[in-house]
Order: structure tokens, then C-alpha cells, then sequence
């Protein structure tokens, strides 16, 4: 269940509490009455990967969904040797 926070408008209380989604807000401030403002706080949710793509999560059938064949394919074509110097007869210095 999500933890709520609240603000009183009058003495300036601030509260946390764990309401289920369907729950009411609260309204009134149980120090003095008050009205309470509902505040807007971060998320500890989180996303992890480097994006919204198929291959970042696991797959039911194929190599779709593994990331670790990816990686492979990925270190190969790092690994491939850079292009020759297209300059003429070597004059940047390029071997």
C-alpha cells in the first residue's frame, strides 16, 4: 500500500500515512482541525535497463529476449578492427 503525505493549511503539520488506493483522502488535521493538503512526493519506483525495449526483459520462447546474446553481439562488433587510412600514400601518418 502507498504511503500518503499531507499538510496542514493552518498550524502546518505534516503527516504520513499508508492508505490503499480505493481509501478516501483525509480532510482534516487530528492536531488542530485544520484542513489538509494532500502533497505530491517521489516514487521509489524505479527503472533499471537501458530502455523500453524487448530485449531488456526475458522472453518466453527464442533469443528474442536474451539480453546476454545481445551483449556478445555487441562486444563482437567492438572488437572489429578500425578501417584503413583512406588518405593518400599515408601522408596523415595512419599505418
Amino acid at each position: 500500500m502507498p504511503i500518503r503525505e499531507y499538510k496542514c493549511k493552518d498550524c502546518g503539520n505534516y503527516i504520513e500515512i499508508i492508505q490503499g488506493v480505493n481509501e478516501k483522502p483525509l480532510e482534516k488535521c487530528g492536531k488542530c482541525g485544520g484542513k489538509l493538503e494532500k502533497l505530491i512526493s517521489n516514487s521509489s519506483f524505479v527503472l533499471k535497463g537501458s530502455g523500453w525495449y524487448k530485449t531488456d526483459y526475458g522472453s518466453s520462447g527464442g533469443n528474442g529476449g536474451n539480453k546476454a546474446e545481445k551483449v556478445k553481439e555487441d562486444n563482437k562488433a567492438a572488437a572489429a578492427p578500425a578501417p584503413s587510412c583512406s588518405c593518400a600514400g599515408g601522408a596523415c601518418g595512419h599505418k
